[in-house]
């Protein structure tokens, strides 16, 4: 990394991930994954995509070669630990290392909180949250071994805040209990794994508001009314935040949650 006259590094080598080895799951869907996975690549880090569904996998990241980027896709069912260890095995042993893990892969479901079947409630905490920290468990030690390593959780708005269901209107959609839960619990994991792994591992948390998505149009004037900048998100909002914390850009920042929100949680 090239340095100026008074010892600092110049700041375009400071985002630079070129060399970086880049762990996204969820990374072969739209949404923040396809965002992260491009802004990773983007900056010159090798990104592996993960998917319960090896095909899916393997296609989005064909998509992504064809831009040039380097991109890889792997199948992982988030919920086995012994899977996750084969998973980070097989990174490190090809690369030799790796540096930036994003826990990016959620589930939800819609259901409304007064039917919502436990069967499907467990699911998504066992996606959301016990995924989240089985992937972190599994990639600490190989990062520590190298003195270095950097965490992104993604969490929500509505791991901050509670849903206003008037926005939904008629749309169909919702935000349930069960999401904004597991949303919650990466805040607290991601302050926690920060102080745990210090000063090695450095642990922070992107909050995003509501994407983009050929949503219902109701549902879209809705939300945007309560936006403070008017708009929903869009192909490149997250982009910035994800390489300022993957990068050297971040080298003093652990434990941190940084809101792209569009203002929504201002009000």
């Amino acid at each position: 990394m090239s340095q100026n006259a008074n010892g600092s590094s110049n700041v375009h080598d400071l985002f630079d991930l070129s060399g970086q080895i880049a762990v996204v799951t969820g990374g072969a869907g739209d949404g923040c994954g396809a965002q992260i996975v491009r802004a990773l690549a983007e900056t010159g880090a090798t990104v592996i995509i993960t998917s319960r569904n090896s095909k899916k996998a393997h296609k989005k990241a064909a998509q992504y070669a064809e831009d040039g980027l380097l991109v890889e896709g792997r199948a992982l069912e988030l919920c086995d630990e012994q899977n996750i260890q084969d998973l980070i095995k097989y990174v490190v042993g090809r690369y030799s290392h790796i540096d930036i893990l994003f826990n990016n892969a959620a589930a939800n479901h819609l259901e409304p909180f007064d039917t919502i079947s436990i069967e499907d409630w467990n699911k998504v905490l066992s996606i959301n949250i016990t995924g989240t920290m089985l992937m972190s468990r599994c990639v600490a030690p190989y990062m520590l071994k190298q003195n270095k390593g950097v965490i992104v959780n993604i969490s929500s708005i509505y791991g901050l805040i509670s849903p206003d269901q008037r926005i939904y209107g008629n749309s169909g959609l919702n935000s349930p209990l069960v999401y904004g839960i597991t949303k919650a619990a990466i805040i607290q994991m991601t302050k926690f794994m920060a102080t745990y792994w210090a000063p090695y591992i450095r642990v922070n948390c992107i909050v995003p508001g509501g994407l983009y998505n050929n949503q219902d149009p109701e549902f879209v004037e809705n939300y945007i009314a309560r936006t403070p900048l008017g708009r929903m998100g869009g192909l490149d909002d997250l982009k910035g935040a994800a390489v300022y914390l993957a990068s050297e850009a971040s080298a003093w920042v652990t434990g941190q949650n940084i809101i792209v929100d569009g203002g929504w949680t201002t009000w």
